[in-house]
């Protein structure tokens, strides 16, 4: 029975009803003791007449009152009511409307679905990691404020409010339409399969019920919409909603990607936990150049949207209006923070400790090429000086003035280095006494005593605290391990792909308890304890990293911005900062025929070539950073220098010898395909390949025939030979090689095995013949001329060591050093690519240019 405007529940003083379904009616209350207006949803007095339920509903309210994130609706408080026993929830009051209402307009613009789509899975993330799990997920239950905040509403109720009776769990087709309460496990059209078959539900259901929602955002319809309830869950057992394409072709491949693996019918195939799918969408959201959505403008007033959508109403104003007047108040008195060069010259810099004594500064840098070494600097004094360990990184600082370093130390990819950890002063005045290999972070315990440190073994990045003792380890890669203020923890940088920064903070125990504690990030870089311990700062973003503060709780918030590219280093004891501020770029280089000369051929931010023609008057190369866009882009240029010409979307992978056509990938993660560009004039062209599932490509010297790697439904890659004119692929390798070279005269072919083991195989047909001397971390640039060997690029050092292998001496012979003429910052050489009789060549190098600053005043 609807209660009147003016009736109390517990302390609560109802104003007015904000709508009514067959889960409770809603009104608005006033909480006198608090000042606030609040949310009250009462439910059925039905509950009150089931102990187990109503016990349940207390339990469950309670986990979902002790969640603290944005992106999840409040709880305040639960009661009964005293006339009729009925159970009550208390929530937070919100002005806007249901993501049913915005999506009542039509479907979104892939920049406001990923905003959108990033809160929840924020939100979703703070509940699982707690336990907490939906269950009943859908438009209807995500509210946008008018600020543009997405809430999810009714978390940890929706298991509450319906019965475990799994026999009846798909008896009815929704919740939400007068339906009783304790029959439905999920609404349905976004209920998972395994709701749908009555089983339990965890996080990977909320996983397929979030999938549905962002299809809907995307394509304006239903993932799951049949005539009847049966129709509608067949298609959710059995089939596939329609190519997001068809309906919205402003989707970019890799949200279409994110899409699928989140509706994929078995849980073990879809994402493994929310935050993996934040990592997608702000990995994706990196790559495109997809930015949050802007918020949209306050609207006057409240505006119910749904009869069901239990939470609305606006705040107080008076309230509004006190804490804006607070925080410009505050602003006023606060002193901005004052940022202090540290360091003048070029090149990059890999790490910052301050001293013991809190006031100098300790640093490891590659200066204008050089070696990376350890410098110590003062502030007010612009010179630095040299601790006298070439190839020496710095790890860490104790508190008794010792320093870890790593020496010996070489660059793995772009983000880590590795050497042989070893302890020494901070003055240098010690020969450095050496301690363990293969370390690449390291951080002292508060007392300086023992070390914290991170290093692969087995194939896996551990982290070891004491050194020996395994707290967590991982696939992909651990960095900048810190231990707490009071040696009871540590904060690290957990990054799940081997070679991506992109990842999240993490903490563990010293009994291997290790909890994520911020949301994903698609680039996460430096981390320190705040001076009282209390947080976790960080640098972390999408295009350029800000600096974010978090506490164990999950609480995130931002200390700063710059407009470059900021990783935090270190904070003192008296809350100094130094950070960096540093800029990468890919670059692509090239030496024409007959020049002397290399010449730069950087188009935009992230240039990497894949091919040249027989001529060398041409490279091909892609952009895939933020310039290439989504879906990355395919260009040709001249290597005399004339202007890039666009071929299209895709990355490149192959110019044909004779420079008339180019090999590009599209959607590489969700539906691959091979497209034939025209580098002149002509008609771009798909090339068949049925049922496979393209990876790569190569051309043939008579550039009709083409070398494919591709994947067969349910099979590993192995390589193919087509031509043009898209004739049937033919096998040529066994299942599990890629990444092939061809010779000159298109007779054999060199390939990697799945150890990366090198093997020649003949196109005729035969044995393949290995080839031992080529080591797992060369990389072959291409054969000699007549086939007689290889250029080999020698493991990953920079400058790049290419070699010629010879096939009848089965030797290598210096060949070249390959490195920009301007070495500052750079940090490795790749893709190299040498024509047969070596007189050109072109590559990419990555630089990164930093500076360090002391910063005074940050909160």
């Amino acid at each position: 029975m609807p209660l009147s405007p003016g009736s109390r529940l517990g302390p609560y003083e109802l104003l007015a009803p904000l709508g009514a379904g067959g889960m409770g009616e809603v009104y608005r209350a006033r909480d006198p003791r608090l000042g606030r207006d609040v949310a009250i949803k009462v439910l059925p007095a039905s509950f009150s007449a089931d102990a187990d339920r109503l016990r349940r509903f207390e339990q469950e309210a309670r986990a979902a009152g002790v969640l603290n994130h944005p992106n999840v609706t409040a709880v305040y408080d639960i009661g009964t009511n005293a006339s009729d026993g009925a159970p009550y929830v208390v929530q937070e009051l919100l002005e806007g409307e249901t993501l049913r209402s915005v999506l009542a307009g039509g479907r979104l613009s892939p920049r406001r679905a990923i905003d959108y789509s990033l809160q929840i899975v924020h939100g979703l993330a703070a509940a699982h990691e707690k336990g907490i799990v939906h269950r009943d997920l859908k438009p209807e239950n995500v509210f946008v404020t008018n600020d543009g905040r997405v809430k999810i509403l009714d978390f940890g109720l929706a298991k509450l409010t319906h019965t475990e009776e799994r026999g009846q769990a798909t008896n009815l087709p929704t919740a939400t339409q007068g339906t009783e309460p304790g029959v439905v496990m999920g609404t349905l059209g976004y209920m998972s399969p395994e709701q749908v078959r009555g089983k339990t539900a965890d996080a990977r259901s909320d996983i397929f019920s979030f999938g549905a929602i962002l299809y809907e955002m995307l394509a304006g319809r239903r993932a799951f919409h049949g005539d009847s309830a049966a129709d509608t869950m067949s298609a959710i057992l059995k089939e596939d909603p329609p190519e997001l394409s068809v309906t919205n072709q402003n989707v970019p491949p890799g949200l279409d990607r994110i899409v699928r693996h989140c509706l994929e019918k078995s849980p073990e195939q879809r994402f493994h936990s929310a935050h993996d799918v934040a990592f997608d969408l702000e990995s994706l959201s990196d790559r495109s150049g997809y930015p949050a959505a802007a918020a949209p403008k306050s609207r006057p007033g409240f505006r119910i949207a749904s009869p069901v959508a239990w939470i609305g109403g606006a705040l107080l104003g008076a309230l509004v209006a006190g804490a804006a007047v607070f925080l410009a108040l505050r602003g006023r008195s606060a002193a901005p923070a004052s940022y202090e060069q540290l360091t003048f010259r070029r090149g990059t810099i890999w790490s910052a400790r301050f001293g013991s004594d809190g006031k100098s500064a300790l640093y490891a840098a590659a200066w204008d090429g050089g070696p990376i070494e350890v410098f110590v600097t003062s502030p007010g004094t612009p010179e630095s000086r040299s601790l006298g360990l070439p190839g020496a990184n710095l790890l860490a600082v104790s508190s008794t003035g010792e320093v870890a370093a790593s020496l010996d130390s070489s660059v793995l990819g772009e983000f880590q280095t590795r050497g042989t950890l070893a302890r020494l002063s901070s003055t240098g005045s010690n020969a450095p006494r050496r301690l363990l290999d293969d370390v690449q972070f390291a951080d002292w315990s508060p007392d300086g005593k023992e070390l914290a440190v991170v290093r692969i073994q087995n194939g896996k990045t551990q982290l070891q605290y004491p050194i020996g003792k395994v707290l967590f380890e991982t696939q992909g890669w651990i960095g900048t391990p810190r231990i707490s203020p009071p040696g009871d923890r540590i904060a690290f940088l957990d990054h799940p792909v081997g070679g991506d920064d992109g990842g999240s903070v993490a903490v563990v125990d010293l009994a291997g308890k290790k909890t994520a504690v911020s949301g994903v990030f698609g680039s996460i870089q430096g981390l320190a304890w705040s001076r009282d311990g209390s947080e976790i700062w960080f640098t972390a973003g999408v295009a350029n990293r800000t600096l974010f503060a978090v506490t164990l709780s999950g609480r995130e918030r931002v200390v700063t911005r710059m407009t470059g590219s900021l990783t935090l280093q270190d904070i003192s004891r008296d809350g100094r900062v130094l950070m960096v501020d540093e800029q990468r770029r890919l670059g692509l280089v090239a030496l024409a025929p007959g020049a002397t000369k290399e010449r730069d051929l950087s188009w935009l931010d992230w240039s990497r070539p894949v091919g040249l023609s027989a001529d060398g008057r041409s490279v091909l190369f892609y952009e895939s950073g933020a310039g290439g866009g989504p879906g990355y882009s395919a260009y040709v240029r001249g290597t005399d220098g004339s202007p890039a010409v666009r071929l299209g979307e895709g990355q490149s992978l192959a110019l044909s010898p004779d420079g008339k056509w180019a090999i590009a990938l599209l959607d590489k993660l969700t539906n691959p395909r091979l497209v034939l560009y025209p580098t002149g004039a002509g008609q771009q062209r798909q090339l068949p390949l049925g049922d496979l599932r393209a990876l790569g490509a190569r051309f043939f010297p008579d550039s009709r025939r083409i070398l494919i790697g591709a994947a067969p439904k349910g099979h590993p890659v192995r390589l193919y030979i087509t031509d043009l004119e898209g004739s049937k692929p033919r096998p040529l390798t066994p299942e599990g090689f890629i990444t092939p070279a061809i010779s000159p005269d298109g007779a054999r072919i060199l390939a990697r095995g799945r150890d990366n083991s090198a093997w020649i195989f003949s196109v005729a047909g035969g044995e393949p013949t290995a080839v031992p001397e080529i080591a797992s971390d060369d990389t072959v640039a291409g054969w000699t001329s007549e086939g007689r060997g290889l250029y080999v690029q020698r493991g990953v050092a920079t400058p790049a060591r290419v070699e010629r292998f010879d096939f009848a001496t089965r030797r290598f012979e210096p060949w070249k050093e390959i490195v920009p003429s301007d070495v500052a910052g750079v940090v490795r050489v790749s893709s190299i690519l040498v024509a047969p009789d070596g007189a050109f060549y072109a590559y990419a190098y990555s630089r990164a240019l930093s500076t360090l600053y002391l910063v005074e005043g940050l909160r």
